[in-house]
Parts: C-alpha cells; sequence; structure tokens
C-alpha cells in the first residue's frame, strides 16, 4: 500500500521531544482532524532554521502532510505559518492564553474525524487573539463559552434574568436546581454575555480577578461534566497569575 500524500492545514496542540532531534507533535489538521505527526531534524545543524519555532501553542500551520501504511504517526514536510503572528508570541498575556487554549484542545479533541467548524472557529480565535488591543484577559472565558458550542453542549435555552445556569441540564433556570451543579446568578449572567459578545467588545465586560477566577471554574465544572480530561489542565494555575 502506497503513503498517502495530501496538503492540509494545521493547529498546534501539544509537542514532546523524541530523541536529540526530533518531536511528536499533535495537530488538528483541516483535512484529517486531530493527527500526530513525527517531526525530524528539529534542530538543523546545515542551516536550515530551527523547525521548532514552528511548533509553538496554537500556531497556524500549512504543510504536506504524508500517511505512511507502516506507521501511526504521519510525517509532514514543507512546513509554513499559516498567517503571521504579530503579537501573540509576544505578549506574556496572549501566549499564557494560547498555551491554555492548546491544552484544552490537546485534551478535548481525541477524534480523528474531519471537524471543520470547530477547526474553522479555532483558526479565527487565534487571529482574533493576534489582532486584540484590548480585553485580552476576558479571552479565555469568551473562548470556553463558544467552544462548548462545537463540542456539542452550547446552553439549550435561552437566558433567564436573575436566575441560574444548570450545568447538568444545561440550560438557564429560575429556581436553584435541586442539585450541586449550577452556576450562580452572576456566573449566569456572564456566561449570556459571552455568548453574544464579540472579541472586539470584551473590553466591556469588567471584572476583577476574582470573578474571572471564578466564571473559569465553572466553565471548567461545566466542561468536565462531559469530558473528564479537563480536569487536568495545567495551565489553569498560570492563568490564575497572570489574569
Amino acid at each position: 500500500m502506497p503513503n498517502h500524500v495530501y496538503k492540509a492545514r494545521g493547529i498546534v496542540l501539544h509537542t514532546v521531544k523524541y530523541g536529540d532531534n526530533s518531536m511528536i507533535a499533535y495537530l488538528l489538521t483541516d483535512v484529517c482532524g486531530r493527527v500526530t505527526y513525527i517531526i525530524k531534524g528539529v534542530h538543523s545543524s546545515k542551516g536550515h532554521g530551527n523547525k521548532a519555532a514552528f511548533f509553538q501553542p496554537m500556531f497556524l500551520l500549512e504543510f504536506e502532510g504524508m500517511e505512511s501504511s507502516k506507521s501511526q504517526m504521519h510525517r509532514m514536510k514543507d512546513v509554513r505559518n499559516l498567517m503571521p503572528m504579530n503579537t501573540l508570541p509576544f505578549d506574556v498575556r496572549k501566549s499564557t492564553i494560547s498555551l491554555f487554549m492548546a491544552e484544552v484542545l490537546y485534551r478535548l479533541v481525541r477524534e480523528v474525524e474531519v471537524n471543520a467548524p470547530l477547526f474553522d472557529f479555532v483558526c479565527r480565535s487565534v487571529a482574533e487573539l493576534d489582532r486584540m488591543e484590548a480585553g485580552v484577559a476576558n479571552f479565555h472565558l469568551w473562548f470556553l463559552v463558544q467552544l462548548s458550542f462545537y463540542m456539542g453542549f452550547y446552553p439549550g435555552n435561552e437566558y433567564v434574568a436573575h436566575g441560574y445556569f444548570d450545568i447538568r441540564n444545561g440550560i438557564f433556570c429560575n429556581v436553584i436546581p435541586n442539585h450541586r451543579l449550577y452556576m450562580e446568578s452572576e456566573a449566569a449572567y456572564l456566561l449570556n454575555r459571552l455568548m453574544e459578545t464579540e472579541p472586539i467588545n470584551l473590553v466591556d465586560i469588567k471584572l476583577s480577578r476574582y470573578q474571572r477566577v471564578d466564571f473559569m471554574q465553572s466553565m471548567l465544572t461545566f466542561f468536565g461534566y462531559h469530558f473528564d480530561a479537563i480536569n487536568s489542565v495545567a495551565s489553569i494555575n498560570i492563568l490564575k497569575e497572570v489574569f
């Protein structure tokens, strides 16, 4: 069976050092879903540059991939940036958020099936984060709320003023649920605002550090009800320090 060669766009989720001069890279791609790649010659001794620079969390790439009949890991060549990153790698707030986004996606997206809406949403999100000038501190909250739609458990009804959000049933309600998995009124209100807000308007949402941390924990509880893997996201602690 011959090797299958394809052209793809991909989003870097996670990398692991492999041997002296190779890495394993996990990407979300537009043509194969989530794929694992073996990247050889990461640190070139022949003056061809440093391949590792391409494989930063949430970097957008385009490349030629090769599916091997002898290995579960794909290979890639002709790697280049899909879009230039003007601020994300250099702004500690944005790079911290991109690390969080990458880890969340790495833990949640396990399928190899193509999910074009999810891929396009993540690409748009990276581009929005890179060009944002204000409201950055709220971006990871917005991303989690919007991501829930593409993961299949977006809130299922209209917001109820002064009400609560029932995490177990995924709905807004006007009375406290008879279980502990729910968001208080303040978090439910913020959830609704973030459902309706565009990234450019995140600057208008004024939150304290405590409110951000509290809402993030509520959202991670919401995600955790559906995906156990979300509970081990290590970059949460870094976010708490930065924001």
